[in-house]
This record gives structure tokens, C-alpha cells and sequence, in this order.
């Protein structure tokens, strides 16, 4: 599978020839909001992604996203980052492809559902059928501190950690993605999805999610920071 090389982004400053920022348009009538660049902010190497009550074109709320220009494959991506809470709003870490670019969905989770930040979802989507949902702990929550969020992704397995730990694995070839994706970070929300994000609440004040770090390392390639999950593994365990 081909892939764009491995990187590290500490966002000591906003590579815009990494990442585009979503602006001016929504997903579709599930979300409530609509992408605006103002709500992505950096300082102090924390990438900020908000959510506020602003009317923007026809959403009585404004969010943000930002996703890389680039397709990644094979590999070990990690994020490190922290959200906030409140019912109806989802924070996510997240690769995707899709028709928009052409190619069948496939897509790979990490989605905190912030009404209740003590866990996070794991999931993933192949030819746009969501397979191997599972909610897992985050110890001590996800919007108490910075937590470490990472899934390594080989063409036989797709496994997920959380703060180093495994907690989802997949080796079912009929549910692993096969198309290089996009890296996303989002923040939205939805009066739609109750089942499933929770009744929406205006919160009242503007949400933030924050973004410490974000890498991709190649399989088979030296981890790039001491504390990243390929210095611990290799291709073959």
C-alpha cells in the first residue's frame, strides 16, 4: 500500500502544507454545525479545535476540523490529546477515505462522545459498513488530562491503544481497511444522533478539544519519539 512518509507534528507551528482546515460546510444533516476555521486555534503547542453557538450559513452552531492533504497506509498513527464534555458533541482522532475522494469508505476510529468523556469509542469502516465497535476506559477520563490515543495498522490486523495499552484488536481480513486514508481531528455535534451521542444540550460556552501531538510512523520504520508504540514493537509481534 502506498503511503505518505512518517512525521511528527508537535504544532509548534500550524503546517499548512500538511493540513487542510474544513471551512464554510457541514457533513450532511446529521451535524448541527458548521466548519469554521476561526475555531481552529494554536498556542503554545496546542492545536485547539472549538464548538460555540455562532450561526453560520443554515447550523445555529460553528466547529471545527482540520485533515491532512496526504494518504497514509500501513502503520502506527498517534495522537495525544484531551476534550472536553457535554452531551450531544463528539471529539474524534480519526483516518478516512471516501467517495468524495473517489475511493470506497473506509475508515478507522477513536471518538469520544462527550457526554460521557470517561470512555472513548474504537471502530472502524469498511466499504462504509461500521465494523468492530467497542467502547473502552479512559482512566482518569479523557477531559481530565492529556491521554494518548494510537492503532497500529498492518495488512493482516488493526490494533487500537489507549495510554499503551491494547485495547481492541481485529484480524478478520473481511474487516480491515485497505485504502490509504486522510488523518482527521474534529469536534461537532448533532440533535439528530441521540442514540448515540447523547440529547444535544447547548452547552452555554465554547467546547474545546486540544491536540498535543500527531504521528504516523511506516512500518518498519524508527520510532520517532520515546514514548511512541513502534519504539515497543516490531513487524513481526
Amino acid at each position: 500500500m502506498q503511503s505518505a512518509p512518517s512525521f511528527v507534528d508537535n504544532f509548534s507551528s500550524f503546517d499548512r502544507s500538511r493540513w487542510y482546515v474544513s471551512d464554510g460546510w457541514n457533513n450532511g444533516n446529521h451535524q448541527n454545525c458548521t466548519w469554521s476555521k476561526d475555531l481552529v486555534r494554536l498556542s503554545d503547542g496546542v492545536l485547539s479545535l472549538s464548538f460555540e453557538k455562532r450561526k453560520l450559513k443554515d447550523r445555529e452552531f460553528a466547529c471545527a476540523e482540520i485533515q491532512t492533504k496526504q494518504r497514509f497506509g500501513y502503520g502506527v498513527y498517534e495522537a495525544r490529546m484531551k476534550t472536553d464534555t457535554g452531551s450531544g458533541l463528539n471529539a474524534a482522532f480519526f483516518t478516512y477515505i471516501g467517495p468524495q475522494d473517489k475511493k470506497p469508505w473506509d475508515e478507522i476510529d477513536f471518538e469520544v462522545l462527550t457526554k460521557d468523556p470517561s470512555k472513548v469509542q474504537v471502530n472502524s469502516y469498511i466499504q462504509g459498513k461500521p465494523k468492530n465497535g467497542k467502547l473502552v476506559d479512559v482512566e482518569g477520563g479523557a477531559d481530565k488530562s492529556f491521554n494518548d490515543y494510537g492503532f497500529v495498522w498492518e495488512k493482516d490486523r488493526l490494533r487500537w491503544y489507549v495510554n499503551g495499552k491494547l485495547v481492541n484488536e481485529v484480524t478478520n481480513p473481511d474487516e480491515l481497511p485497505t485504502n490509504p486514508q486522510k488523518i482527521f481531528f474534529s469536534l461537532w455535534g448533532s440533535e439528530k444522533l441521540t442514540n448515540w451521542m447523547g440529547a444535544f444540550a447547548d452547552p452555554g460556552r465554547k467546547v474545546t478539544m486540544q491536540v498535543k501531538r500527531i504521528a504516523f510512523t511506516a512500518l518498519g520504520q524508527p520510532c520517532q519519539f520515546p514514548e511512541s508504540l513502534a519504539c515497543t514493537m516490531t513487524n513481526s509481534n
